[in-house]
């Protein structure tokens, strides 16, 4: 391939698709908690052309859904029904796997152990986090980012006793999903939100060790952002600070992919490392769209976003 410069540019080592906050569900349209309206139906629409898309391109190693596949609003009996509905329509994908992350709507719906085997997420323990290597120069580490969470465990699991320890001495409002009288980051401990563990956080530095052994680059995925400047302060994972001093003890991680915050953003911080908070499918007017592909090269990704998914290039530092 040759630039407009004359110059050649390089062919990417491979390529994936993504897409977030699908959030379907089989009722009328409504709007968010801020007003922000939802677009129930069409979220499934946005998502077929997703695939569409996908398959026609005909290079995609595989694709990445960053959380939320069905809404909360989804009536409880239809939500078995809606979340297969959902998978199924990844499923037609004809380039390779589909990754999936659990959210905080998938857990509105379904426990884990009824979701965890719907993703085809391979689990021990409930756990939903997982790391791949699409080629040797690469790793995806997704993390579970309701590992420490008031949903999706059973009420007397220890896991959800120490979400409600922090919820209680972090939040004082009766309604544990409002921020109201929190302070900056401090917003984030909202019911809705949830954090790492401590097996998760053992679990990766151990993933990063051997990356940095590997001279492997890593592209860390959560449905929780995990950086100030790309997202909302109330979207932010519970222990997003700790998550990121982990992660800027090694010089493998590359950029940090998150949903969630359904408008989008982006940032560097201050170890040159690429936050990108991709744009909701959810909230899509009727005919348009927000999906993407990422071109991944050695020195850079570039994701080229459709209609409401702003494209962004993300340049590495060369710190490493």
């Amino acid at each position: 391939m040759v630039s407009s410069r004359g110059l050649t540019t390089k062919q990417p080592l491979f390529s994936f698709g993504l897409i977030s906050d699908v959030q379907y569900a089989d009722i009328p349209d409504g709007r968010s908690f801020l007003g922000v309206p939802r677009y129930y139906r069409h979220s499934i629409l946005v998502l077929q052309r997703a695939v569409k898309e996908w398959n026609t391109h005909q290079k995609h190693m595989f694709v990445i859904n960053f959380g939320d596949i069905v809404d909360g609003f989804c009536p409880k009996d239809q939500s078995l029904g809606a979340v297969q509905k959902v998978v199924d329509e990844f499923e037609k994908f004809k380039g390779g796997p589909v990754y999936h992350m659990i959210g905080n709507h998938c857990l509105y719906n379904l426990p884990r152990s009824q979701l965890l085997p719907l993703l085809k997420i391979q689990s021990l323990d409930g756990r939903a986090y997982y790391d791949f290597s699409p080629v040797p120069e690469y790793r995806f580490v997704v993390l579970d980012a309701y590992d420490i969470s008031a949903i999706g465990w059973p009420q007397d699991h220890p896991k959800t006793l120490e979400a409600m320890k922090i919820l209680r001495e972090k939040n004082p409002n009766e309604n544990m999903n409002s921020p109201d009288n929190l302070e900056g980051p401090e917003r984030r401990f909202v019911m809705f939100n949830g954090g790492l563990g401590k097996e998760q956080m053992e679990w990766l530095d151990g993933v990063l060790l051997d990356a940095t052994i590997l001279n492997q680059k890593v592209i860390v995925c959560c449905h929780l952002p995990l950086d100030t400047g790309a997202a909302n302060l109330d979207t932010l994972l519970w222990n997003y600070d700790e998550v990121m001093n982990l992660i800027h003890r090694y010089n493998c991680v590359k950029a940090c992919l998150a949903g969630h915050d359904h408008i989008g953003g982006y940032s560097i911080d201050s170890h040159g490392i690429h936050h990108r908070v991709f744009e909701a499918a959810l909230e899509c007017p009727p005919g348009t769209s927000a999906f993407g592909y990422i071109e991944v090269y050695d020195d850079r990704i570039s994701l080229i976003g459709t209609d409401r998914m702003e494209s962004t290039d993300m340049h590495f530092s060369p710190r490493s």
